[in-house]
């Protein structure tokens, strides 16, 4: 057993030597049942069935299908332990995630059940252990079994899916979601282990900070549990300051209030350092003796939600440091169907990916989890503002028992836990659920049973105001503010657009001005090499098995060909369809973006739909399910800039926006050039920009700019600074343009780890992509999306740990313009 100290506690992990077996039923296959296998802890049932050999890889092909009995299935985890030296008072069996109907046994004697696999679980076991030898057993009980008994018992709810998921506290979309499988999981998902402790043990500690006028306060609420009843001392530290109160015999619970001058602050990336200070809290006993410890890296920032009436609506603004911060954010998923895969490498990898696309808020979905430790350390650290959602998403949820309070106990748990990181600005109380209710078809099969609302409109509410009163709490993704004006309307709060994609063109985007677009987002498959792991389909084409298998959104495929066949040329081959799909989906969120960001001070904030994936999908995603950046990546990294130029139809014509997020005043030339595809100028004008830091500008355009004479055969090229920001500006669709053949010169440079790409058009290139990972799954490239006029050069700088041929550098199919 591995051994970490804390105080006068110690705790033992219990990770080693697990087996895992399924428990003899109608669904267990004969080649599994009466079969013991190794587990690993934490884990899950797929991936230690998976580890054995006994079933294939779900994420590949159709294999999903093969392994649907695995959800309808007991199973027991079985392991055997040595009583921990010493002669604590308490040996609690801690358990901080079970996954999710568990019933434990230590040495064959009950000692719990567990329900909710958003909770952690304590069972004092002192009294049943032995010196050697003890057996521990977790039975976890068919998920579908539990959740749709509690459906019969209840009556069924309206949901999204054909899935029973609102019936359990369970991670959603293991149930199967429009971009994830359906892959319902067992097991000890997180950390297992004893807890021997005396006298007394710190329970929950909860630092509620705030800054206001330079003086930073922390009030720290403590909770004891006891074994003695004896005197307690608690004392907590952080930047210099110390307090200590006593917990008198017979209280449980203490706030100690500490003082900060002039801390440095916390800011969100992009606008200022990441300042943290240790917070430290002990708790003592007679004779002064250290009991038990807790510690925490904290932040101080203040933050609000600015939602003032106007005269477009009524706002819906975070304000961090009484500055207002433009959210340029994206949804996030789990990023494994089985979290515990999930690594704190893995995240910062993927965090790296957020940053360098200029992102600053995460919002954690409520169809997923709560985020992790890992996730909030790391967000704090870089900078990322997180929205985290409770967990309801897409459905009608049952408020009776055991879910009142199974749902009251998990978000006192995590509110607590989450309270300290200051990366976290907003609660939300459910994805999509009071939209459902309005607009989804919900009120007559629920003919007034419960729903929900109750949870939205006033449990958690009551917990976020109660535990963590510096944070504000919106009852929905998407919400208005107020039951008296519909949730998604643009004009107030937080809206979703999913017309755009369901069933009109991305133009569409244009059509709304709304407050903050909290979800939005459009297709594409996943980068080549991604498919070419996951599938085996000889040959692949859009509508093959395994690519029609990992399409999981309703008429997606249809609605992947409306968008090109509204934008693009038609595909001749596979290879130009999914390079054409990809291109349409970074369009598509570029001109979503680029038209929200040009009304900033009307809309602070876009959260896309989404980063990352969970596994091999087409999907909305930026980054795809093995973790490679799809083109869109590429454009969100530009519309994502502190500073961005755009061009944008206007009342009456077009106009140059200049959006400038940065700290500093943008001050520069922006010259705006007419111009034939060829690079010959027909008009030309010249605007001197001076737009203040946090703002943007509208410049509208001459008629001799925005009408062209030939529309199918002219561009609009605006440019600014010294780094040359470039906007660009197409008359007609790309399908209309008679576009002249690509032709190039391109030469192949061997670098340190890779090789340069140097490109020179000749002819225009339209959406130049290189896809390097065609030639190796590993290799990466600098830039996408690169459109070159005629004499103009642009250099791409691979990443690649072999060599790469320099011919097929250059060439189709890994070389690819529009035209």
């Amino acid at each position: 057993m591995n051994e970490a100290r804390g105080g006068g506690s110690a705790r033992h992990a219990l990770h080693d030597g697990w087996t895992l077996r399924a428990v003899p039923g109608p669904h267990v296959p004969a080649g599994i049942a009466g079969t013991t296998v190794p587990a690993t802890v934490p884990g899950c049932v797929h991936t230690d069935l998976l580890a054995a050999g006994l079933i294939p890889d779900p994420y590949l092909d159709d294999n999903e299908k093969a392994v649907g009995w695995i959800g309808r299935t007991d199973w027991v985890y079985e392991t055997t332990f040595d009583r921990p030296a010493g002669d604590a008072d308490r040996i609690d069996l801690v358990c901080a995630g079970l996954d999710t109907v568990a019933t434990l046994t230590l040495n064959g004697v009950g000692i719990g059940r567990t329900e909710n696999m958003h909770r952690s679980h304590r069972f004092d076991v002192a009294s049943l252990l032995r010196d050697r030898d003890n057996t521990l057993a977790v039975r976890f009980d068919s998920a579908y079994r539990y959740a749709e008994a509690h459906r019969d018992r209840l009556g069924d709810r309206p949901n999204a899916y054909p899935e029973p998921f609102p019936f359990i506290r369970k991670m959603a979309c293991n149930f199967g979601w429009d971009w994830g499988p359906t892959l319902v999981t067992a097991g000890i998902w997180q950390d297992i282990g004893l807890h021997t402790w005396s006298v007394a043990r710190l329970a929950e500690v909860r630092p509620v900070v705030t800054v206001a006028d330079g003086v930073g306060t922390v009030a720290v609420h403590v909770v004891v549990e006891r074994a003695a009843a004896v005197p307690l001392v608690v004392r907590a530290t952080v930047a210099g300051a110390a307090v200590e109160t006593v917990v008198p015999v017979g209280e449980r619970t203490a706030v100690l209030d500490l003082t900060v001058r002039d801390p440095e602050l916390w800011w969100p990336r992009g606008y200022g350092d990441q300042h943290r200070y240790d917070l430290t809290v002990t708790l003592h006993g007679p004779d002064d003796r250290a009991l038990d410890t807790w510690t925490r890296r904290i932040g101080f920032r203040s933050v609000r939600l600015d939602t003032t009436p106007d005269r477009h609506g009524s706002a819906f603004a975070l304000v961090v440091n009484d500055v207002p911060v433009f959210v340029r954010g994206v949804n996030w998923i789990p990023d494994d169907v089985f979290p515990h895969r999930v690594t704190r490498s893995r995240l910062a990898h993927r965090f790296d990916q957020a940053a360098d696309a200029n992102v600053n808020l995460l919002r954690v979905w409520g169809g997923g989890r709560y985020e992790s430790d890992d996730f909030y350390d790391l967000a704090d650290e870089r900078g990322f503002l997180v929205q985290q959602d409770f967990l309801f998403a897409c459905a009608a949820y049952p408020e009776e028992e055991p879910f009142a309070t199974e749902v009251e106990a998990e978000a006192r748990e995590q509110v607590t836990r989450l309270a300290g990181h200051p990366s976290l600005v907003l609660w939300t109380g459910n994805n999509e659920n009071i939209w459902g209710w309005y607009d989804w078809d919900w009120q007559e099969p629920l003919a007034g049973r419960t729903w929900g609302r109750g949870f939205y409109l006033d449990l958690l509410p009551r917990v976020v105001a109660e535990l963590d009163p510096t944070r504000p709490y919106w009852p929905g993704s998407p919400w208005s503010g107020s039951d008296d004006v519909h949730p998604n309307d643009p004009a107030h709060g937080t809206m979703h657009i999913w017309d755009v994609w369901n069933t009109d063109d991305y133009t569409k985007y244009r059509e709304y001005v709304p407050r903050f677009v909290a979800e939005f987002g459009y297709q594409a498959p996943p980068a080549y090499a991604t498919l070419r792991r996951a599938l085996t389909d000889d040959p692949l084409a859009a509508d093959s098995p395994g690519m029609a298998h990992h399409q999981k959104a309703i008429d997606g495929d249809r609605k992947l060909q409306r968008g090109l066949d509204a934008h693009l040329p038609a595909p001749a081959d596979f290879d130009e369809w999914h390079y054409l799909t990809q291109v349409n989906q970074a369009r598509a969120i570029a001109l979503g973006v680029e038209h929200f960001r040009s009304h900033r001070g009307v809309c602070m904030g876009t959260i896309l739909w989404q980063l990352n994936d969970c596994w091999p999908v087409t999907s909305w995603s930026a980054v795809d399910g093995d973790g490679r950046r799809k083109p869109l990546w590429y454009a969100l990294r530009h519309a994502y800039a502190d500073r961005l130029l755009t061009v944008q139809p206007r009342e009456g014509g077009l106009a140059l926006v200049a959006v400038n997020d940065s700290g500093t005043p943008w001050r520069a030339t922006a010259t705006v050039t007419r111009l034939t595809l060829t690079g010959e100028p027909r008009a030309r004008t010249s605007y001197d920009l001076d737009v203040p830091a946090g703002a943007a500008v509208t410049l509208p355009l001459p008629a001799d700019l925005a009408r062209p004479e030939e529309a199918t055969r002219e561009l609009l090229v605006a440019e600014a600074g010294a780094t040359a920001e470039r906007a660009l500006w197409f008359f007609a669709e790309d399908r209309d343009i008679p576009w002249p053949a690509a032709t190039y010169a391109a030469t192949v440079t061997p670098t340190d780890g890779g090789v340069r790409v140097q490109v020179t058009a000749r002819t225009v290139l339209r959406d130049l992509v290189l896809a390097a990972d065609r030639l190796d799954p590993s290799a990466e490239v600098d830039q996408a999306l690169v459109t070159l006029l005629p004499g103009e050069t642009a250099t791409l700088t691979v990443r690649a740990p072999a060599p790469l041929d320099p011919r097929a550098l250059t060439t189709r199919p890994v070389l690819r313009t529009v035209n």
